[in-house]
């Protein structure tokens, strides 16, 4: 939900919010006359209708002249920096604390004075009211994402310096239940929920998180008719092996395995009730332990008859174990190509393999035709034919998140237009480096943050993604008519012309917009924070991020890199209070119908 624009009675300050389920982002604004002398924001949040809930927001940064050696803020009796003493220097905040469906209210002071000896004057407060969406299904969608930060000092706060590997299959279990966060639980929610008599079908690329295997097993059990294509490895094998997944139930198949493409990418689940598909679980989380726990993902549940069936009828399709070339006519019958300016309702989807990658020049008409902002993931980087719409000079910020740090030649492309943004997963003290055709991460000697911060740890030693997994575009999330591409798609060549695949594009929104752009604001922000800190250290500097500015004033305090015309941080300040002069859907409007189809 998105909170009304909040004005002090000074007329000084401004500031909006904006929930997702279990995140809620504060944006602030301040009067350039009332910028000298401010030490930030102290933020106070309590839930309505509970007073006694109310306290200060931590703070991650302090004073030096008042605390000169914070410790590494770990385990339960860590010391805890206050807000109201050591205030935000950002015009941009969020409060990851929260829980879903609960309205909160939030004072946010502009602080001045002294660094232990702070001031505020009542005239310059700020009152926000937002209410968190429901974790749940609502108007027919539900999504949940899970922590997707497993290497933060959130975890060390909470739990230490230890793995959690041993606990990943028990749900029950604190680590567990605070990397999932709720995603894992949705999921098993959602097979348990098909009674008996129902049907359960889907396809399965990755299947081995044995919670999600017993469910299933347990679905079976109680009598429901489950159909599912998964992909034949010995991994998956074993694993379905292991939970006792019968192959046959009552003298019909369960398991239909998938053997003709290298990746069978879906990870999606049908629930037919009583003969009528119903309900769809998709999203980007493959059935394992890294897909719920570790790398970042969302499951998404969408109540939709139209949507339901087509993903059924995909499953049937797919169940058959079709050669590429029948798999593509199937799916260009079930999902043909979209107009450029699609419709709210019904809601369309997207299935691979197709007969030709053209949607890459679709999502590209997309990110051209945005008036106010684009986000972007990208697991496996960014193809040759989204690259540039995405380099292309613009008046607004464009956030590209990737897993890797990109190559020399993309990341000068990517640096030619500063009003494009590039985030890519990191540890702490840990960079890369290009040796023999690969990305690997090195330590970097004597990291100053180590001093403060606590040692990281996460279960995963080996694979291909640590971090992005999510599969993401959203157009304009911050408007009335937001466009938000999510599923388990790649935005690749091979992802559309070869794998099995399904991306569902909602338009109009803003609830499900709000979700997605606080979540990828979370994870934006935690790996730029540690992108710009790892290059620091590379460089010979000193990444010095325990210490707020005590300056008064000067050409690098703390407000100044907020208020340089079309700086990143002035332009990321302003996105949360413009009024757009034009729509993403108008420029998509003028463009011919199938500009570029695969029906050809």
């Amino acid at each position: 939900m998105r909170s009304e624009i909040a004005r002090s009675t000074s007329g000084g300050f401004q500031a909006r919010g904006i929930a997702g389920t279990r995140a809620i982002l504060l944006a602030m604004d301040c009067s350039p006359q009332r910028l000298q002398g401010l030490r930030g924001f102290a933020i106070w949040r309590e839930t309505k209708g509970r007073p006694t809930s109310g306290r200060w927001l931590r703070s991650f940064k302090v004073f030096k002249s008042v605390v000169p050696d914070p410790k590494p803020a770990t385990g339960k009796n860590a010391p805890r920096y206050s807000t109201e003493d050591h205030p935000i220097q950002s015009f941009l905040w969020s409060d990851y604390t929260a829980a879903p469906d609960t309205t909160y209210l939030f004072r946010i002071i502009p602080k001045y004075g002294t660094p232990g000896s702070l001031s505020d004057d009542a005239a310059d407060s700020l009152k926000v009211e937002v209410r968190t969406e429901a974790e749940e299904v609502v108007d027919g969608h539900g999504v949940w994402f899970n922590r997707g930060a497993i290497a933060s000092q959130a975890f060390s706060r909470e739990f230490g310096d230890i793995s959690p590997a041993e606990y990943v299959d028990d749900l029950d279990a604190p680590v567990t239940k605070w990397l999932s966060r709720g995603l894992a639980e949705a999921c098993i929610a959602f097979i348990d929920g098909v009674p008996k008599g129902d049907e359960l079908v889907g396809c399965v690329y990755e299947f081995t998180y044995q919670p999600v295997l017993i469910a299933i097993k347990a679905a079976i059990k109680r009598g429901v008719r489950v159909r599912l294509s998964y992909h034949e490895t010995d991994v998956n094998s074993s694993a379905i092996a292991t939970a006792k997944l019968p192959r046959t139930s009552k003298g019909k198949q369960v398991l239909f395995p998938r053997t003709k493409p290298k990746i069978p990418h879906n990870k999606f689940f049908v629930h037919v009730r009583k003969a009528v598909p119903h309900a769809v679980w998709t999203g980007s989380t493959n059935i394992t332990p890294s897909g719920f726990l570790g790398q970042s993902n969302v499951g998404h549940v969408v109540e939709d008859g139209h949507v339901a069936q087509a993903y059924y009828d995909y499953f049937e399709a797919l169940s058959l174990d079709p050669t590429l070339a029948k798999a593509r006519d199937a799916v260009v019958a079930l999902s043909p190509h979209p107009p450029e300016l699609v419709a709210s309702s019904p809601l369309p989807v997207v299935f691979s393999p197709r007969r030709t990658s053209n949607m890459l020049d679709w999502y590209g008409n997309r990110i051209e035709d945005a008036a106010e902002g684009v986000m972007f993931t990208g697991a496996f980087g960014i193809n040759a034919r989204l690259l540039p719409r995405l380099t292309k000079n613009r008046s607004f910020l464009r956030f590209v998140m990737l897993e890797k740090r990109p190559s020399a030649a993309e990341s000068a492309q990517l640096r030619s237009d500063r009003d494009l943004v590039v985030a890519y997963g990191a540890e702490l003290g840990k960079t890369s480096i290009y040796k023999d055709k690969k990305f690997q991460k090195v330590r970097i000697k004597n990291f100053s943050l180590d001093k403060w911060f606590a040692r990281e740890e996460h279960y995963r030693k080996q694979g291909n993604i640590f971090f992005i997994h999510t599969k993401i575009l959203l157009i304009d999330p911050l408007s009335e008519d937001p466009l938000v591409c999510t599923g388990s798609a790649n935005y690749s060549k091979n992802s559309l012309e070869s794998n099995d695949e399904n991306m569902l594009l909602i338009r109009g929104v803003p609830r499900i917009a709000d979700i997605f752009l606080t979540e990828f604001d979370r994870l934006f922000r935690h790996f730029y924070f540690r992108d710009v800190a790892n290059e620091i250290e590379a460089k010979g500097g000193d990444a010095t991020g325990a210490f707020l500015d005590e300056r008064d004033s000067g050409a690098d305090v703390w407000t100044k890199s907020y208020f340089r015309k079309g700086a990143f941080k002035t332009r990321r300040r302003e996105m949360f209070f413009a009024t757009a002069k034009r729509k993403w859907t108008a420029a998509s409007g003028r463009r011919k119908k199938f500009e570029t189809s695969d029906e050809a």
